[in-house]
């Protein structure tokens, strides 16, 4: 991988060909990292945080860090109560930032400096040399720094381009902003280590989204599972569509069905989460029903855990001698052996009246329920005492509440039954297509 990094520094293979569509081109993005190397000169070992949408310049960014830059820290969201708690978390007091972006007092704005500069150095940086601090939000509101090496990073964004041919003929939609995981791969490092061109706008809503995949005749949608979900049934219309991905959750298997057979590709599903990096991937449009890790990826079930081993472990995590890491996801083994079906968080569970419940069980129970398009099972602190208290948000259009309550009565022990239930048209997400805890916890106020 060294002598990718090396080849990826020594500048861009096609420096004329437009890194953002009708943008700015790769030569131009090298020369941005180049002054931006410059630029932050006296900062190696210190974090600066990275708090930009514009995919150009968060390649240069990456560029400059790979060069032996500062670490970068990327929010999980350009919000200021999102960059102060970072700030409060790590110290930083320097930003890559955009005009727009509001930042807490006090803090040294860096911008891409004007073009032309000098180029970058060519050298790979030493194994394992820190490249990013990814602060995520955390589904229990428990922030949290995840830390990523140069190899987490560019290791997968390269056997990304090679698994899936991604070469300078594609260009890519995202509708994940690039500040997240996911968007930052997909849409920034993807592009950067194929010479892909990515289209510079984060559409989230369906007709945004097919307009830009038709108008800019996107060959690849890197998309989360909510927008597959209002995507449902509509056309593209874009011809050279190849390539459909998802990931930053499950996706529904309707969600899939309805948006392969409408546009005649398959979504690869794409399994990891931001410590662990990508895991496995597959495509039910082609008959896979079980995930199979990618080829760097060794795993194992541990009391029905997976346990993985890969070179995009984050650096810190807890390994078990082996080099092992378990997670917190419940697995069962495919039937070829090959592969793993997932089965729920081992996590879920929550205890009422000193009895456990498994919250995916209470899960699945309500999405089979008529009316029901998706659901949120959530253990609350019971007032009062130790225990905790079943919750569910439900999202549909034509729900009888009575029914669901019958369903659950007759499928569930007494104590196991949500002591609320409430009725929502669209469940709130946040813009990494996760749920967004904090609104679904208010419609459970006491």
């Amino acid at each position: 991988m060294h002598g990718d990094i090396r080849t990826l520094l020594a500048g861009p293979r096609v420096p004329d060909k437009e890194f953002i569509r009708s943008g700015p081109t790769f030569a131009q993005v090298y020369a941005m990292a180049a002054g931006l190397r410059k630029a932050l000169a006296g900062y190696e070992g210190e974090g600066v945080c990275l708090a930009t949408t514009n995919r150009a310049v968060m390649a240069a960014a990456l560029l400059a860090a790979l060069a032996g830059g500062p670490i970068l820290l990327l929010p999980y969201a350009l919000s200021l109560p999102a960059i102060a708690r970072m700030q409060r978390l790590t110290g930083f007091t320097t930003a890559i930032a955009d005009d727009a972006t509001d930042l807490p007092d006090g803090t040294t704005i860096i911008r891409p400096p004007p073009l032309p500069s000098p180029a970058l150095p060519a050298s790979a940086p030493r194994p394992g040399t820190e490249l990013l601090q990814i602060f995520t939000g955390g589904s229990t509101n428990a922030p949290q720094l995840w830390k990523k090496s140069w190899e987490n990073m560019f290791g997968e964004g390269l056997l990304l381009a090679r698994s899936f041919a991604v070469t300078e003929q594609d260009c890519i939609v995202a509708t994940a902003p690039p500040y997240h995981i996911y968007g930052l791969l997909f849409s920034v490092i993807l592009p950067l280590v194929s010479s892909a061109s990515v289209v510079a706008d984060t559409p989230s809503f369906p007709g945004e989204i097919a307009e830009a995949v038709q108008a800019h005749q996107a060959t690849i949608l890197a998309s989360i599972p909510p927008h597959y979900r209002a995507l449902r049934g509509k056309k593209l219309a874009s011809a050279g569509l190849r390539l459909a991905f998802s990931s930053a959750g499950m996706l529904d298997e309707e969600d899939n069905r309805a948006f392969s057979q409408v546009n005649g590709v398959g979504i690869v599903e794409v399994y990891g989460s931001t410590e662990t990096g990508g895991v496995a991937s597959r495509n039910r449009f082609r008959g896979e029903s079980a995930f199979t890790p990618f080829p760097v990826v060794s795993w194992g079930i541990k009391d029905h855990r997976l346990c993985v081993r890969s070179p995009w472990l984050s650096p810190g995590l807890p390994l078990a001698d082996d080099g092992f890491f378990t997670t917190g996801d419940r697995v069962e083994a495919a039937g070829t052996g090959n592969g793993f079906t997932l089965k729920g968080r081992t996590d879920g569970v929550a205890k009422v009246g000193g009895k456990r419940v498994d919250l995916e069980e209470v899960h699945a129970v309500l999405k089979k329920a008529p009316g029901v398009s998706e659901c949120v099972v959530t253990a609350l602190p019971e007032a009062g005492s130790r225990g905790e208290r079943i919750v569910a948000l439900v999202q549909g259009t034509d729900v009888d509440i009575e029914q669901i309550r019958e369903r659950l009565a007759a499928s569930l022990e007494a104590y196991a039954l949500p002591r609320a239930i409430k009725i929502i048209n669209r469940i709130p997400v946040k813009e990494n297509g996760k749920y967004d805890r904090d609104a679904i916890m208010k419609f459970f106020d006491a």
